[in-house]
């Protein structure tokens, strides 16, 4: 098994390598990159749709973010779209801050050199760290998708099998239908159906409509701020939990369905087994294999995907919104760090789930794997 983690590990290298040369490329190819931006927000044409969640103003982007002074010229041409009665040397100093006065191919190696240190550089237009950005918005969407996937995992394990076990009863037929219902409301409607019902929309106000804690936070006691944290994080999981038990639920009762049909079954009850020791000492071990594989990519979609409208709807400044903004306003460092640190947490999810196989039946080998 060592030698099989081992070789895991060591796939993660060439793995990550490839993923962040195809990204590489593509967002080189697509237009509007960073200097685009500035120039964009210099001439009031860029509008920032998220500055009301992040709390933040861009402002006068050439002289806060850059600190480069602009100087008008009608008679400069430029490469860039937009950039006509702008100082050419502007337009340099713009190149040479954001890193384009050096060819891609350095700036893909410069990277990478960078990458093997964890720097990813600073971001372009907040003036901060890239690993103290994602330090920053780390706790919300990590608040979100633990809480997600865990509550998801209660309900689901647990009503899969019952429903396996009643299959075709009215307990059966009823909770399948408020299944089907659940699994076919988005997650940003059932979102916003709360907002309206429970945080001051139009009836109630009971639970908080932005932030994961309190400005207050720091004052109370720590039950005061266990509570507190609970009462906002109430409503935005609550909305992701909705779309994401369905799924699961009638994966965990399929897979304990074909389980119980097969002949150990039937010759375990024959023996004289109670169905309970059947169930959980046999069926169990072996139907849990798929749904314990789906765990990495259901809390990576949480995490990164599924919560980026929630921490819209709820204000809540996650890394989901941080790559957002980035992705919109061309942000490389952001791009490539949070896609390095997310595709790096998903390759680890994947080796701890190959490791949970062998805890759950180890019977399994991976050594034995030509993969």
């Amino acid at each position: 098994m060592f030698s099989y983690i081992i070789k895991r590990l060591l796939l993660i290298i060439p793995t990550l390598l490839g993923i962040i040369l195809i990204n590489f490329i593509i967002v080189q190819a697509a237009p509007g990159g960073p200097v685009e931006q500035v120039i964009s927000q210099i001439k009031g044409h860029n509008i920032d749709s998220t500055s009301r969640i992040a709390g933040t103003d861009k402002g006068d982007v050439s002289s806060q973010s850059t600190g480069i002074q602009t100087n008008q010229s009608s008679d400069a041409s430029s490469k860039y779209r937009g950039s006509q009665g702008l100082d050419p040397e502007f337009i340099a100093e713009l190149e040479k801050y954001y890193g384009f006065d050096k060819p891609a191919h350095e700036r893909f190696f410069i990277m990478l050199k960078n990458y093997l240190k964890f720097d990813f550089g600073e971001s372009y237009f907040k003036g901060k760290r890239v690993i103290d950005l994602i330090i920053e918005k780390m706790p919300v969407s990590i608040s979100l998708g633990l809480w997600t996937t865990l509550i998801v995992y209660l309900i689901s394990i647990p009503l899969g099998i019952k429903k396996a076990i009643r299959d075709g009863s009215k307990f059966d037929i009823w909770t399948s239908t408020a299944i089907i219902i659940g699994y076919a409301i988005p997650s940003f409607l059932f979102a916003i159906a709360l907002v309206v019902f429970l945080a001051g929309g139009s009836f109630l106000d009971i639970f908080p409509l932005r932030g994961l804690v309190s400005s207050n936070w720091e004052m109370l006691n720590w039950f005061e701020k266990i509570l507190d944290y609970l009462w906002h994080i109430t409503l935005p999981v609550a909305s992701l939990v909705i779309a994401g038990f369905a799924t699961l639920t009638m994966l965990t009762k399929n897979s304990f369905m074909d389980e119980i049909s097969k002949l150990y079954v039937s010759t375990a009850k024959a023996k004289g087994l109670s169905e309970k020791k059947v169930l959980y000492g046999h069926v169990f071990r072996n139907a849990m294999l798929i749904v314990i594989a789906g765990f990495p990519a259901a809390f990576i979609s949480v995490l990164f995907t599924g919560a980026l409208l929630i921490e819209v709807i709820f204000s809540l400044d996650g890394l989901g919104l941080l790559g957002y903004e980035s992705v919109l306003n061309r942000d490389y460092p952001v791009v490539f760090g949070t896609l390095f640190i997310f595709t790096l947490f998903g390759l680890i999810l994947h080796l701890i789930t190959d490791l949970t196989y062998v805890v759950i039946d180890p019977r399994i080998d991976f050594e034995t794997r030509d993969t």
